[in-house]
């Protein structure tokens, strides 16, 4: 709870910095520091065995597809704005809240199979208004190739948040051996494809920058740095194919934010959180974000808030 909190939440966020690889160095080579360094802990090395055949399965027929950090990422943050936190409910329990995804791996499928689909396209003389909208049909070899690599990676990304999330834990129980937690996670994807029943249909449903939010299903929708971040409820609304935001969303470009703000600007943003206050995290800053208030006003029909957290520790890549 809060009262347990130290004053002084730096020596935290120190060791969740430790514990967790986070960032990106040497343009991802050897020796970048967003992956692990040496073997990973045993947490990752269990979910990768089970993880391990699907991805074996995916690059033996399409060895293109294959990247060379996939083990070597499982539960570790990435950059932007993937974030760990420490929060605070109204009631003053800590909350736990972290976002990343499929990492690597998972980006190296995506542009893969993009590219495969472009290749389609222009084999079939598919006439699209942007080469981006390359597609698959159903039913084809690239489609289901498709879903079964992105499914994999849905796999991966769920395991990445695991593995980062007992190392959390870990590092917590080293300030507080009696820490306990609830039983039950709330743990949603992000940018996913989902086989679902809309309308009478059974659809293949893409959520880009949005979560799943059918009747009574938890949700996670953070703020920023600097802001509020909500445990919502779903209201199962059709007209929105039970989704939500996944977020506030940004206000402006990455550059725009570096342009505009300054340091003492974040300083003063983020007053009251533990967290990185220096020029390489501006891009982040809560300024850079649209007000979170708004967006889930704006989502009324679609969830009702069920806690406003705070955070008050924050590790960034």
């Amino acid at each position: 709870r809060a009262e347990h909190l130290p004053d002084d939440l730096s020596g935290i966020r120190s060791a969740i910095e430790a514990a967790v690889p986070h960032g990106r160095t040497d343009n991802g080579g050897r020796n970048d520091k967003g992956a692990w360094a040496d073997e990973p802990p045993a947490s990752a090395v269990t979910r990768w065995a089970d993880l391990k055949a699907g991805y074996d399965a995916v690059v033996e027929k399409h060895p293109k597809a294959a990247h060379h950090r996939g083990f070597g990422h499982l539960g570790t943050l990435g950059t932007g704005n993937h974030f760990i936190e420490l929060c605070l409910d109204e009631a003053g329990d800590v909350w736990v809240m972290l976002h990343s995804g499929s990492r690597g791996v998972g980006n190296r499928f995506g542009t893969y199979f993009i590219e495969r689909a472009k290749h389609e396209a222009r084999r079939w003389f598919l006439n699209l208004p942007d080469q981006d909208l390359a597609y698959f049909p159903e039913g084809s070899e690239g489609f289901i190739d498709y879903v079964r690599a992105v499914s994999w990676a849905q796999k991966y990304a769920r395991a990445n948040r695991e593995v980062m999330m007992d190392s959390v834990l870990t590092v917590l129980r080293k300030f507080w051996p009696d820490l306990e937690t609830t039983q039950e996670a709330v743990n949603c994807h992000h940018n996913y494809v989902s086989k679902e029943r809309h309308f009478g249909k059974d659809v293949y449903l893409t959520r880009k920058g949005a979560v799943s939010a059918k009747l009574d299903e938890l949700g996670i929708i953070p703020g920023s740095m600097g802001a509020k971040s909500f445990i919502v409820r779903g209201k199962g609304n059709a007209e929105s194919f039970c989704t939500c935001s996944h977020g506030a969303g940004r206000a402006m470009s990455r550059t725009e934010a570096k342009r505009r703000f300054t340091v003492e600007d974040h300083v003063h943003a983020t007053q009251g959180v533990e967290c990185r206050k220096d020029a390489d995290v501006i891009d982040e800053t809560p300024m850079a974000y649209k007000d979170i208030d708004a967006v889930i006003a704006a989502q009324s029909e679609l969830i009702e808030v069920v806690h406003t957290l705070r955070q008050v520790v924050c590790v960034k890549g």
